[in-house]
């Protein structure tokens, strides 16, 4: 009889809490509810570790607050006027209005980017950029190794220390975990670095009563000297990535941006250093602005737990919308929504040449089985799938009608719409967006189509994996 009554208090007060969340998604609701119903205690526990997107009260606080009280890079002096922006095509401006929506950066002329040729090339530039600055150093990455790119950028940031550069080095607490137990961390502390981690768990059993422990900080920024910053899908690491050395190499790509897009990336870097303890910077984003030079109208679109619910899923849900010619996108990982897989169905649908490149074997076996469950509903709409065969493709990007960009940290999966935090940028430039659609060209020649024919040729124990594990998509 007490037996009964427990499995009732837990399944209703789940079902309560269920019920009454703000922002959920019905599909997630009902998922979380069979959970709960199918097996009370296993689930009621499940939900408290992972049903919730909340990184703790007092941190959700801090992080709003350093990010609202930072001072806006639009109110630095000379910050490029609005009319700097006329570059913007009509067509293309309620897209930037739907990233300043989410992060309140405005979309800004006078911006320039360079496509890094490889992951490796990437590093090195990182690091003659680090050894030539003069003022400070501000880096961010969700995962940093100590191996032979990870070690390279910290003696840079050690050199840059040595002559008098402040630079600051923060890592997520449960990604780059290995390095904040290494003798390099330390050493680098050392050094005069000033080091961080983000979204520190601590004891991991208390963690889980004040939000989730997998709510991480996915971010990669590096900005140098208030003049150059870099954005893209690459954590600090070889390709080799040894901690998941079987799936190499792993295929990313950077950008390293110079304009007044800059200072938005300053100012996201900032919101996290001083949101999880890091001293004040703000004197730094009301430096004066260089003098306005031509370029194109970028912006910074920072998303994350405490910004609005599945932002960065409505940002790539309108990109879909927009496109009229080509859409051509590069995700590792594809769980979406019911509103981004109908937007790309929709897209193909209405003639528009629309490409994805998904990696052949994926480090997440559940993802990768989930996304193939979507992929006979997009090749029936007309959608093009290609897997990657040559490594792990990593990249992130997203380029439409040949003048539309987006690169960065974000996956088109729930876990970038819900639970981590995001940096990527938007722009709009015929010649940056031709040469990632060149990038995207190199990896398609280095994929095999995937054929409707043969999807529709899977045995039933293939497509009862896919889907069972589809399901699991909605649980965040």
């Amino acid at each position: 009889m007490y037996y009964l009554i427990l499995h009732v208090v837990v399944v209703v007060v789940c079902a309560l809490h269920i019920l009454l969340r703000r922002h959920r998604q019905p599909e997630s609701r009902m998922a979380w509810l069979l959970v709960v119903l199918i097996l009370p205690y296993a689930g009621a526990l499940a939900y408290l570790l992972f049903g919730q997107t909340s990184v703790g009260r007092r941190r959700v606080a801090r992080l709003k607050s350093d990010f609202s009280g930072l001072p806006r890079p639009e109110a630095a002096a000379g910050w490029a006027a609005p009319e700097n922006a006329a570059d913007l095509k009509p067509e293309y401006a309620p897209l930037f209005r739907v990233g300043q929506s989410i992060s309140g950066y405005p979309a800004v002329g006078g911006n320039a980017a360079v496509l890094m040729e490889s992951p490796d090339v990437a590093i090195d530039e990182m690091v003659a950029a680090i050894d030539a600055a003069r003022d400070h150093v501000h880096l961010l990455f969700y995962i940093w190794l100590d191996d032979h790119n990870g070690r390279k950028v910290a003696e840079a940031l050690m050199r840059a220390a040595a002559r008098g550069v402040v630079c600051r080095a923060m890592v997520d607490d449960l990604g780059s975990r290995a390095l904040l137990k290494s003798a390099l961390w330390r050493q680098m502390t050392a050094a005069g670095i000033r080091t961080r981690s983000a979204l520190r768990i601590g004891n991991p059993f208390l963690r889980v009563l004040n939000g989730r422990i997998d709510l991480r900080n996915h971010r990669k920024i590096l900005v140098i000297d208030n003049s150059v910053t870099f954005c893209g899908s690459q954590n600090c690491a070889d390709p080799a990535f040894l901690p998941k050395a079987k799936y190499a190499p792993w295929v990313d790509a950077v950008m390293r941006f110079t304009g007044p897009v800059v200072r938005e990336n300053q100012h996201l870097f900032a919101s996290d250093w001083m949101g999880n303890g890091g001293d004040d910077i703000s004197a730094l984003l009301a430096v004066p602005m260089s003098p306005a030079v031509p370029g194109f109208p970028a912006q910074v679109v920072g998303t994350g737990p405490t910004f609005r619910n599945s932002a960065m899923s409505e940002m790539f849900t309108s990109l879909v919308f927009a496109a009229r010619r080509t859409l051509f996108i590069t995700t590792p990982y594809y769980v979406p929504t019911p509103s981004l897989q109908q937007a790309l169905c929709a897209c193909a649908a209405r003639g528009v040449d629309t490409t994805i490149i998904f990696p052949a074997r994926n480090d997440d076996f559940a993802v990768g089985a989930t996304s193939r469950s979507y992929y006979e509903s997009l090749l029936e709409a007309g959608v093009k799938i290609h897997e990657f065969q040559q490594g792990l493709l990593h990249t992130k990007s997203l380029t439409m009608d040949g003048e539309i960009t987006l690169i960065g940290s974000a996956n088109m999966d729930r876990r970038s719409f819900d639970l981590n935090y995001e940096n990527n940028i938007l722009l709009q430039d015929a010649a940056t967006t031709a040469a990632m659609r060149a990038r995207q060209e190199q990896y398609l020649a280095q994929s095999s189509p995937v054929l409707l024919e043969h999807v529709r040729d899977w045995g039933p124990g293939r497509r009862l994996w896919n889907n069972a594990l589809a399901i699991i998509g909605p649980l965040l």
